[in-house]
């Protein structure tokens, strides 16, 4: 039975929201449960459903004061234990607004006990001109579980011709293993009409993302159909890991990146995880 506490946030002036977010997941006779579920304002879990059967928990995560401002402080924990199988999502693309003169951040904390196998696949984050933020994403993975992620990131309101020229954005991910770094990715945009156009930044698109799966190692022949994968016109780039594959993209098409995200995904779960691919209900594609 999922245990649910709601506590009341009171906003300090100047200062934002202090929001946190702590699922745990379980399996229990062939089902995987959410079992605890302890969230604060803004953040908030829907209801878990089941669309592919009861193996794998789908959980989404709303933000219910519609985006992130300077001072905002959220945190998330994830826990899944030994067995479990879940996929986490967002209801809509998360929008970081221009700072008040303070950073927003987010952190995210997950735990994977053995043989569990977590899908974090939020939607796209639009971080507006003139926006201070940074987010933290730090996996402990035990032995034999599993991880695959995805950040897909629009620099400027791109609609409104927009273009990320100040402010500041940072991410930070590490994948840990029995106390040793499987990935380590630290990533840093200030924002500046230089960086935006130049080709060790954002080369003039508007749009970067990351996808990182880890598990084991991961064959050749697995990197080169992941890139066969890939019909679109922005650059990509898939790299072999020790312990499973990276895909990075730059370009200017959420769609493009998204679509080549879910054929490797779905690469992914056919090749190792021996299941297709069961879009979230609250994905407008």
């Amino acid at each position: 039975m999922v245990q649910q506490c709601h506590s009341q946030t009171t906003i300090e002036p100047n200062q934002g929201w202090y929001g946190n977010l702590n699922l745990v997941y379980a399996r229990t006779q062939g089902e995987t449960q959410l079992i605890h579920s302890q969230s604060q304002a803004p953040l908030k879990v829907q209801r878990p459903f089941y669309p592919e059967g009861k193996n794998v928990c789908h959980s989404v995560i709303l933000h219910t004061a519609g985006g992130i401002v300077g001072g905002d402080r959220l945190s998330c924990n994830f826990h899944l234990e030994p067995h479990a199988q879940a996929l986490i999502t967002t209801a809509a693309a998360s929008k970081i607004y221009r700072t008040n003169g303070l950073r927003a951040r987010q952190t995210i904390n997950i735990q994977i006990d053995a043989n569990a196998c977590l899908e974090w696949l939020p939607q796209e984050t639009i971080v507006f001109n003139s926006a201070l933020y940074r987010q933290d994403l730090r996996v402990e993975l035990a032995t034999g579980a599993s991880y695959l992620g995805w950040e897909i990131t629009r620099f400027g309101r791109t609609a409104r011709g927009e273009k990320f020229v100040q402010g500041e954005w940072r991410s930070h991910t590490e994948i840990w293993q029995q106390g040793k770094p499987l990935w380590i990715d630290r990533q840093w945009l200030p924002g500046s009409d230089k960086i935006f156009h130049s080709p060790h930044g954002l080369n003039g698109q508007a749009i970067a993302g990351s996808l990182v799966w880890v598990q084991g190692a991961v064959s050749q022949d697995m990197i080169e159909k992941a890139r066969d994968l890939w019909h679109g016109e922005g650059e990509v780039g898939v790299t072999r890991l020790e312990h499973g594959f990276l895909c990075r993209y730059r370009g200017s098409s959420t769609a493009e990146v998204r679509n080549w995200f879910i054929s490797v995904w779905q690469l992914l779960r056919v090749s190792f995880l021996s299941r297709v691919s069961c879009l979230p209900r609250v994905w407008q594609i």
